[in-house]
């Protein structure tokens, strides 16, 4: 079984990042969508990234953004990664010569072989539950028996996961990677330390957690 990489998503401040960070996160989220409560200026991720230790993933994530804003962040965030949770065609989110990951919304009718094959340039797929008119961070998990098991090492699981259920989610997907968000939330984009680290326990247990 995979031990799989932790990313906390929404982060809005270096400290809560940083928290996150000692905690055992592999990676920070960096919400770019302006109706998120999530979202961050380019200052403000700037402010976040410059303080985060060695190694820590900075990941940025758009919703059918513009080629020349994305190039506009990008000339002023050191980004890592990109994470495209639009309807981005493949061309599109090769451009920007970086590693990205590409979200898909678990509709009734997708297909995960396809949407791979499709996404064949991505690191992996990112799944999130579907909910109409919402790109992302809805709360809600989809049933995770719908993951083909030879997909899973490809995976980046979302959606509803929270201390409570992040054990069986490892469990039974063994996914490559966990993305938290509202699960690690007081209130709807407000991060609470307390519930990071309660997370980050039960994500990596095997840690010794001084949080």
């Amino acid at each position: 079984m995979i031990q799989p990489r932790v990313k906390i998503c929404g982060l809005r401040n270096a400290e809560d990042a940083v928290h996150a960070a000692r905690c055992g996160a592999d990676a920070i989220g960096l919400v770019f969508y302006q109706p998120s409560p999530r979202s961050v200026t380019p200052e403000e991720a700037v402010q976040i990234t410059s303080k985060l230790p060695p190694f820590i993933t900075s990941v940025g994530l758009f919703v059918n953004a513009s080629v020349a804003d994305i190039d506009q962040i990008l000339s002023v965030v050191p980004l890592t990664l990109l994470q495209f949770h639009g309807h981005e065609s493949p061309e599109f989110c090769n451009q920007f010569q970086l590693p990205w990951i590409k979200a898909v919304r678990m509709r009734d009718d997708v297909d995960l072989h396809q949407q791979r094959a499709l996404y064949s340039g991505a690191q992996g797929l990112l799944l999130d539950a579907y909910k109409k008119g919402v790109p992302g961070g809805t709360g809600d998990q989809f049933d995770w028996y719908r993951i083909p098991a030879d997909l899973s090492s490809e995976v980046v699981l979302a959606g509803g996961i929270d201390a409570t259920n992040v054990q069986r989610a490892i469990n039974q997907v063994n996914p490559w990677a966990i993305d938290v968000s509202g699960g690690v939330e007081s209130h709807k984009g407000v991060k609470d330390r307390a519930r990071i680290s309660a997370f980050m326990q039960h994500a990596k247990p095997y840690l010794t957690h001084n949080q």
